[in-house]
């Protein structure tokens, strides 16, 4: 069990300080009654993607590199255990989605579950809301990917599988370490990597597009694992791979620094080195075109050996343009929706 520990939250003028030990940090489930969209756009040029869907606000995960923390200082909570422990969840994500849809002002462009929480953290296998979201996908035929590090993701397999037979969906995996050591450091309440690709060969073998993000690369820490985890992916049947630079913004850094120090003490000062290096002298870089970007030779390093092990094992050879995807969504008609 972690002990309560929050980076001050920069939109609150008061902050606790625990007498003593801090308690520990108890989950804690908030449900919201959303009536506003359930759909987030993105205009950031350098996210590959413009639509995304997040059931669920916070991750039980715990990854301490999460650029996502921040977010919950916007409902008041802090971004460190909060974000792992107070999880906010949208119950009427699919109600709301449906609504979306039938708007004519939505064209079908593809969906990306999920971009600040996954989409299969523990707490789905009760809520299903990941699940119901998908099946209004379903049907409308509505384009989807998913990005999860969850094995839960297993349990809708035939519901996928289907939903790329009808219209279009892919699964990446985000697996970013081999070492079972690094993994609980860093990822401390997330699947290791072995339950990751066994969940990633069993959707490969049912038919389903599965690819590999290697993210973060957290400079001086898992760029030797750039191989292996290909490796590892192309035997799960992966056929697309991407990295992405470690992002540490807001309240992110103090609280990865500190579990970094805490979890890897001997591998600290030179991540912070080398993670400043490739950032030209500083820990973060928040302007949009250079926020994932590296710079220097080490970094060059990093993405040639990546570049060279991606085309050895075939990854990345089906490139998609968006005149060529499939034109699937199309809305129910009452008649329809009552059959169904």
């Amino acid at each position: 069990m972690q002990s309560i520990n929050n980076p001050p939250n920069p939109w609150l003028t008061h902050q606790h300080e625990w007498i003593g030990e801090p308690p520990d940090a108890k989950l804690e489930v908030f449900e919201e009654t959303a009536t506003r969209s359930i759909i987030t756009s993105n205009n950031s040029p350098d996210i590959p993607f413009d639509y995304s869907i997040n059931c669920y606000r916070g991750c039980t995960h715990g990854c301490t590199y999460c650029f996502s923390r921040p977010t919950h200082e916007y409902l008041g909570f802090g971004a460190g255990t909060d974000f792992e422990r107070k999880i906010v969840a949208k119950v009427r994500a699919h109600e709301l989605l449906r609504e979306e849809l039938m708007k004519k002002s939505w064209k079908g462009d593809p969906l990306v579950f999920s971009f600040t929480s996954d989409p299969y953290i523990p707490l789905e296998a009760n809520y299903q809301l990941t699940r119901k979201c998908l099946e209004v996908c379903l049907e409308f035929r509505n384009p989807v990917s998913l990005i999860t590090k969850s094995a839960l993701i297993r349990r809708d397999l035939q519901l996928i599988k289907q939903l790329s037979e009808e219209a279009t969906a892919n699964v990446y995996f985000t697996i970013p370490f081999l070492d079972h050591d690094v993994n609980r450091a860093l990822e401390p309440f997330a699947p290791f990597p072995e339950a990751r690709f066994a969940a990633m060969k069993e959707f490969a073998d049912a038919g389903i597009e599965v690819g590999l993000a290697i993210a973060p690369i957290i400079p001086g820490l898992n760029e030797s694992d750039i191989p292996g985890l290909l490796e590892r992916a192309k035997e799960a049947g992966a056929k697309s791979a991407f990295i992405g630079l470690l992002r540490l913004p807001g309240s992110v850094r103090p609280y990865f620094l500190e579990r970094l120090e805490e979890k890897l003490p001997l591998k600290a000062k030179k991540i912070v080195n080398r993670v400043m290096e490739v950032k030209g002298g500083v820990l973060n870089k928040s302007e949009f075109g250079e926020r994932f970007r590296g710079e220097g030779p080490f970094w060059d390093m990093v993405k040639k050996s990546f570049e060279i092990h991606t085309r050895r094992l075939g990854f990345n050879q089906k490139k998609y343009e968006l005149s060529e995807r499939r034109q699937t969504f199309r809305r129910p008609t009452a008649q329809q929706s009552l059959f169904d």
